[in-house]
């Protein structure tokens, strides 16, 4: 099936438009609490719920989208030519291009 590397870019650049809201959630928690807490990040003045509400909403989200990236990418990483390395790193760099694209045209 995808013996060259179109096929994985284009199903992980698909995941990567769903993948905004997971990676949104995880820069927020982290900005918040361990980067806030050693200066790195400013924490928001509004946040002082603590890190529970934040683990009962963003773990589920996060979990949910790593299952649904794994198992898509698990299958087409056997059919793929490609060596691990490249394909692992292909398929991260792809699914948070949307996002880095998102965060690019912000910064304009």
């Amino acid at each position: 099936m995808a013996k060259h590397w179109s096929a994985p870019l284009l199903v992980n650049l698909m995941l990567g438009i769903p993948a905004v809201v997971p990676v949104w959630l995880l820069w927020y928690l982290a900005a918040n609490w361990p980067l806030a807490a050693l200066g790195l990040t400013a924490r928001e003045p509004t946040e002082n719920d603590g890190v529970l509400p934040w683990f009962l909403v963003a773990g589920p989200v996060v979990a949910v989208f790593g299952l649904l990236w794994w198992l898509a990418n698990r299958p087409l990483r056997r059919r793929t030519a490609l060596p691990p390395g490249r394909y692992w790193a292909l398929g991260v760099l792809a699914t948070l291009a949307p996002t880095l694209a998102l965060v690019a045209v912000s910064a304009m």
